[in-house]
């Protein structure tokens, strides 16, 4: 019961960093709209958060796969491999000189990404609220918890 709680909580604080490297890509990105950065910085910005999100991400999902969390799993693999689709294909980084003709479409790209968070973070925190208070007040449901009866 314990790991449960700790396996959620672990995966509470990898979604807070990944809203939170999406939330700052697309600050990034609107900041070189405005024209507050230049494209050698928001470029910088942004590349060097790409890689550490991209296995982030990837090892998020693997968690998943690894735990049995099956809609966990499948909800995190569209993004995972469009991830690894971006890194095989090189185009995971930004090029500084053509930052300005892909800004509509990397803002899009980051805010689809940030949708995406958001939402596994509503569930993720759900499943967080769920197994902790599963994991509290256990002793007020032994006698529901049906893998006890299957298991041992």
């Amino acid at each position: 019961m314990a790991w449960d709680l700790i396996f959620w909580v672990l995966c509470f604080f990898i979604n807070i960093a990944l809203l939170a490297s999406s939330f700052y890509q697309l600050l990034s990105l609107s900041d070189l709209e405005a024209d507050h950065l230049n494209p050698f910085e928001a470029a910088t910005r942004i590349n060097s958060i790409v890689l550490p999100e991209f296995l982030l991400q990837g090892f998020f999902c693997l968690s998943f796969l690894l735990t049995w969390h099956w809609f966990m799993f499948i909800s995190t693999l569209p993004i995972t491999v469009y991830h690894l689709m971006l890194y095989s294909n090189r185009k995971h980084l930004l090029d500084v000189t053509e930052i300005f003709r892909d800004l509509n479409t990397e803002k899009k790209y980051r805010f689809v990404k940030l949708a995406v968070y958001l939402l596994l973070f509503t569930v993720v925190l759900f499943r967080l609220l769920s197994a902790s208070i599963f994991f509290f007040f256990a002793w007020k449901f032994e006698e529901l918890d049906i893998r006890t009866s299957l298991f041992y």
